[in-house]
Order: C-alpha cells, then sequence, then structure tokens
C-alpha cells in the first residue's frame, strides 16, 4: 500500500505532534489510550479512498447516439466538414474563374493564353495540365485560410 506526500506529512506531523505533547516514555507512549488513539488515527489516514462509481451508461439507443454526439464534438466535427466542402468549392470557382485568367493576362506575352484551359498533347494523350494548376492553386489557397483560421482559435482560447 503505497502513501499520498499529504498522508505522510499528516502522520509524520501526528507523531511528531504526539511526542512533543504527550511524551514518550522509552519506546511507548504514556497512556495505553492515548496509544490505541493514536493508532486508530493512523489506521483512518492509511485506509484506502474509495473507488468511484463508475459512470452510468446512457440506456437506450437515442441516449447513446445524443452521449456519443457530446462526448466526441460530431456535430463540431460535421458542420467543420460541411464548410470545408463548400469553402474547398468557392476557392476553386474564385480560382478558376477570377484568378487564373489573371495570370493568363499577366503571361500571355509568352504565348501560354487561357491557362485554366492549358493542356499538352503528347502521343495521342491530352495532359491538362491547366486542371492541375487550378487544384493546386485551390490548395495552397484552403491551406492558408485553414491554417489563419486555426491561428485566431488558438488566440482566442477556442478548441
Amino acid at each position: 500500500m503505497s502513501l499520498t506526500s499529504q498522508e505522510r506529512a499528516a502522520i509524520a506531523h501526528n507523531s511528531y505532534k504526539l511526542s512533543q505533547t504527550k511524551g514518550f516514555i522509552g519506546d511507548s507512549l504514556t497512556n495505553d489510550d492515548e496509544m490505541l488513539e493514536e493508532l486508530r488515527r493512523i489506521r483512518k489516514l492509511l485506509e484506502p479512498k474509495p473507488v468511484p462509481a463508475p459512470a452510468v451508461a446512457p440506456k437506450g439507443l437515442w441516449a447513446e447516439f445524443m452521449d456519443f454526439i457530446s462526448k466526441y464534438k460530431v456535430m463540431g466535427l460535421a458542420a467543420g466538414f460541411i464548410i470545408g466542402l463548400y469553402l474547398g468549392g468557392l476557392v476553386q470557382a474564385l480560382v478558376k474563374d477570377f484568378i487564373m485568367p489573371i495570370i493568363g493576362l499577366i503571361l500571355n506575352p509568352l504565348g501560354l493564353g487561357n491557362l485554366a484551359t492549358a493542356q499538352a498533347t503528347f502521343s495521342s494523350q491530352n495532359f491538362l495540365y491547366g486542371d492541375f494548376l487550378i487544384a493546386l492553386i485551390t490548395f495552397i489557397i484552403v491551406a492558408v485560410v485553414i491554417f489563419v483560421v486555426v491561428k485566431i482559435s488558438k488566440k482566442w482560447g477556442v478548441e
């Protein structure tokens, strides 16, 4: 049986206090009743604390479902997923319909033209690198937005 530091300190304090106030005669206390009382106090300090009862599991399918939702914060996860899904679509439309034409205007003197539909043909195969550029720029924008949101939420203390 192991004692906590608080229990050890209480036993030591009681022993010291008893030795100062009651006095020891050899190895025994001055009175048998005092010795029994001190042993009772020590026994009470050494008794293990009762184990708290386990949490009662919810009964019924609906109660279990609600417990699952509240415990694992499923509603927040679902809301974040849906918002992220539509944010990705919004950013993809922004990149495809706004940013890529601006980049195409800047790079037009190089003869690249419309980058959103840019493709290269090799041995009768079309490589649509314009779609890849759209996906890459979309990914970068979404990653930056998520980074900023996480940074702000940590600053505000939101988990």
